[in-house]
């Protein structure tokens, strides 16, 4: 990558944030911008600093961690969210991607495997493991209700067919050379598929896609 992925990390762990703050820093792609212990003080800073790559506990002493996520979910913040929390749970995936989550991980994650994850989420908008997907097949397949005033009969074909390879994981860039488009009419696309599904982000329209059996959980695309 050439670009510098700028990170925020949100933990009450003052401990854990510093090392993992000198880990990130010691990468040659990523940079930490902001630290907070808590999320209340994340959101109260947050438009000082552009961050792509937000890295949240999810149970903190004073329980911000969904405090966090439900007030970016009010607002249009460009950056993705990785949950890194003590207490993962599979169970709690279909409820992570609702909430804007873009990854949601155990806090004893490699070193090396949370950087390809950082990159991958950055760079793809979302990372899931094969035990997620088939969780999410139970999770958003069966128990959650579809979006009714948002049908999939409303969007155009080329809009299903950039949804299903942004569920595959595919840049913008990828996404324009596999339909010979421009990478600006990509995002054109994308932008009115936020605006006909009336969700926020590619974590969102995962959801959606997958409610409107538009694509199948285990389509997703697995990373190596």
């Amino acid at each position: 990558m050439n670009e510098t992925i700028k990170i925020a990390i949100v933990d009450d762990d003052k401990l854990f944030t510093q090392l993992l703050s000198r880990f990130i820093d010691e990468q040659n792609d990523m940079e930490t911008v902001y630290i907070a212990n808590n999320g209340k003080e994340l959101i109260e800073n947050i438009e000082k600093y552009t961050i792509d790559v937000l890295i949240l506990d999810l149970r903190m002493d004073d329980g911000s961690g969904l405090y966090v996520l439900r007030e970016l979910q009010n607002e249009a913040y460009e950056l993705r969210i990785i949950v890194l929390s003590t207490y993962y749970r599979t169970s709690f995936m279909g409820q992570m991607l609702k909430l804007g989550v873009s990854s949601f991980l155990p806090k004893d994650i490699e070193g090396e495997e949370l950087i390809e994850v950082i990159e991958t989420v950055y760079k793809r908008g979302h990372y899931f493991s094969k035990e997620q997907l088939q969780v999410m097949r139970q999770q958003l397949s069966k128990k959650t209700p579809e979006y009714t005033d948002n049908s999939k009969e409303s969007l155009t074909s080329r809009e299903t067919e950039i949804l299903k390879l942004l569920c595959q994981q595919c840049t913008t860039k990828e996404i324009g050379e596999q339909l010979f488009i421009s990478p600006k009419t990509v995002e054109t696309h994308k932008t009115n598929l936020l605006l006909k599904t009336g969700v926020k982000n590619t974590a969102g329209l995962i959801i959606y896609a997958i409610q409107n059996k538009i694509v199948q959980p285990d389509e997703l695309l697995l990373l190596d």
